[in-house]
This record gives C-alpha cells, sequence and structure tokens, in this order.
C-alpha cells in the first residue's frame, strides 16, 4: 500500500474512535462533538459571528445555525449585539463558560492519557504535518 494511502487510512481509523469517546464524554452534558467544536471556538476567541464559525469549522452556515440553536436552548450560548443591528454575534453564557471549564479538564485529562508514550517530538512532527496536508486542502479550494 502507498505511503499515503497508509496515511488516510490510518486518519481514518483514529478519527472515528476518537469522536465516539468524545462523544462519550459530552453526553454527560447532552452535548455532541459538532456543539462542542463551537464551544471550543467561543472559549478561544470569546465571540464570533456565525460566518466566522462556518467559515472556520468549514461547515455550511446552515449547519452552524441550528447547533448554534441546540447550544442557545442549552442555554450554553447567546446572542450579543454586533457592530450593527445585521450582525449577529455569539458568546459563551457563563453556564457555557463553566460547562466548557469542566469538559475542557476531562478532555484535557483523556488527550493527556491517549498520548502516553508519545514523545513531545513525535507530537510536533505529526502537528507539523498535519498542518501541511490542512494547508495543501485549503489551496486545493475546499
Amino acid at each position: 500500500m502507498e505511503s499515503y494511502r497508509k496515511f488516510f487510512h490510518q486518519y481514518f481509523l483514529l478519527y472515528r474512535p476518537f469522536i465516539s469517546d468524545l462523544n462519550r464524554l459530552l453526553n454527560e452534558y447532552d452535548l455532541h462533538y459538532s456543539q462542542w467544536s463551537i464551544m471550543y471556538y467561543l472559549e478561544m476567541y470569546e465571540s464570533v459571528t456565525l460566518v466566522e464559525l462556518s467559515k472556520h469549522l468549514y461547515v455550511e452556515k446552515p449547519t452552524i445555525t441550528r447547533t448554534v440553536n441546540s447550544l442557545i436552548k442549552l442555554q450554553y450560548v447567546e446572542q450579543i449585539k454586533g457592530r450593527d443591528n445585521r450582525e449577529k454575534r455569539i458568546q459563551l453564557s457563563p453556564r457555557g463558560k463553566e460547562i466548557t471549564a469542566i469538559l475542557r479538564k476531562n478532555i484535557d485529562e483523556y488527550e493527556q492519557d491517549i498520548m502516553t508514550g508519545i514523545s513531545p517530538e513525535k507530537q510536533a512532527e505529526v502537528i507539523e504535518v498535519m498542518d501541511q496536508i490542512r494547508s495543501m486542502i485549503i489551496k486545493r479550494g475546499v
């Protein structure tokens, strides 16, 4: 098998079990991975528009809107005023910040655990390779 095939095959074999485990961790808070990815992004950037989220996550705006609306119903996210009345921004609510802090701790522990035995140098190398591949995908117009 060609090395590029092996690489992407391993990626697929890693991705599904990883997301399944994350969903088990998130389930206690009535969340799933797509919702967590938005909360994680909001934790880093504080407030964003739905368009910014859509572009960053490479997800269509209607899907982002539905996911954000579910987070609003859970009271994890709230809308705030933008620069003008047309711009809708969202941010983590106080409850969302609290849940995000708890989940961040649990997910950090999980991620550290599954990386046991893999040197920081190897991790950095894989991160660099993944970043290069992502850049190539983006250049292609995805």
